[in-house]
C-alpha cells in the first residue's frame, strides 16, 4: 500500500521496510501492520490533538510530572512549543506504560521505538500468523470467561502496584492469542497516587471487563475487585503475590445516593461510547 506520510521517515532511515496495511483507525491513532526485516510489526501513528476526539483529557493527565521546568511552564501557557511537548508527553507515556508493565507481570505488546510521533511494537497474532483479534470478538465458554477475568484481574493489580491505572481498559483495548488476554492502547494510562480520579478510573476499568465476561458468567456480576485491591493499595498491603478473592466489605450498609448516581452516570456513559464505538464510522488517517 502507499506509504503514509507520518511513516515515511522510518522507511528513509531504515526502520520500516514495507507498509503492509492499516489494521485500524480510532480516536487515538492509526495503526498499520509494516514489515521490518524479517519480522511483521505494527506502528501506531498517532493523531494530532486537533484531531484526536478522545474526551476529558485533563482528567487523565492530572498528576503526570514534567522533569524539565521549562517544558512545564511552556505546557501550562499553551504556547506552540508548549504543545509540542504535551503531545511528546502524550505519546511517550504510552511507551513508558509498555516498558514498566512488561517489567510488572503484565502482558502488552513489546515496544521497539518512539519516532516522532509513531510507536513501533510487536504485532500480537494468533497461532496461524493473523492479527490476534480483540476481545469483543472473542466467544469462549462460561469456564474459559472465568479463568480469563482472572487473569485479566491479575494484570490490572499488577498495573496497580506499578502505581498505574489503565484508565480506558474494555474489550475493545485487549486482544486475544493462543494464551490469553492482551492489554493494548495506554496512552492516556492515569498515575495512581497522583490523580484524584484513579480511583475511579479503576473501579470503570474492572467494571467494563467483568460486565464482558459476566455474559459468558452471569456469577462475574457480584465480585468487587476494584474496591478489594484499591483498599489494600492504599493500605499499602498491596502485593505481587495478593490472592484477590472479588470479595469486599463496604463501610456500612447505608447507601451512597451520590456515589451510587455517579455509578450510574458513568455507566450510561461508556455505554453510549461504546455503542458510538461499534456503530460509528472511523475516522481516515
Amino acid at each position: 500500500m502507499k506509504i503514509p506520510k507520518r511513516i515515511q521517515p522510518l522507511v528513509d532511515d531504515g526502520l520500516v521496510d514495507e507498509v503492509l496495511y492499516q489494521l485500524m483507525s480510532g480516536k487515538e491513532a492509526t495503526v498499520y501492520a509494516v514489515r521490518c526485516g524479517n519480522e511483521t510489526r505494527c506502528a501506531k501513528v498517532y493523531k494530532e490533538a486537533m484531531k484526536r476526539s478522545f474526551k476529558k483529557a485533563a482528567q487523565y493527565q492530572e498528576g503526570r510530572k514534567v522533569r524539565n521546568s521549562r517544558r512545564a511552564r511552556a505546557m501550562e501557557k499553551g504556547s506552540k512549543f508548549g504543545r509540542k511537548q504535551q503531545e511528546d508527553a502524550w505519546q511517550n507515556t504510552e511507551v513508558d506504560a509498555l516498558f514498566t508493565l512488561a517489567k510488572a507481570g503484565v502482558r502488552v505488546p513489546e515496544p521497539y521505538g518512539c519516532y516522532d510521533g509513531v510507536l513501533l511494537m510487536e504485532l500480537i497474532t494468533d497461532d496461524d500468523g493473523d492479527v490476534a483479534p480483540r476481545l469483543n470478538d472473542v466467544t469462549m465458554s462460561p469456564e474459559q470467561a472465568i479463568e480469563d477475568h482472572a487473569v485479566v484481574m491479575v494484570y490490572v493489580m499488577r498495573m496497580l502496584l506499578a502505581g498505574l491505572v489503565h484508565g480506558d481498559l474494555s474489550e475493545f483495548n485487549v486482544l486475544v492469542d493462543a494464551y490469553g488476554p492482551v492489554i493494548i492502547d495506554l496512552p492516556q494510562v492515569v498515575d495512581a497516587a497522583a490523580n484524584n480520579n484513579a480511583f475511579s478510573m479503576l473501579q470503570r476499568d474492572v467494571r467494563n471487563m467483568t460486565e464482558y465476561y459476566a455474559q459468558y458468567a452471569p456469577e462475574l456480576k457480584n465480585s468487587h475487585y476494584a474496591e478489594e485491591m484499591w483498599s489494600l493499595f492504599e493500605a499499602g498491603e498491596l502485593e505481587a503475590d495478593t490472592q484477590l478473592t472479588g470479595h469486599f466489605e463496604f463501610p456500612d450498609d447505608e447507601a451512597d445516593v451520590d456515589t451510587v448516581l455517579e455509578e450510574i452516570k458513568a455507566a450510561f456513559e461508556e455505554e453510549q461510547a461504546r455503542k458510538a464505538r461499534i456503530a460509528g464510522p472511523s475516522d481516515e488517517d
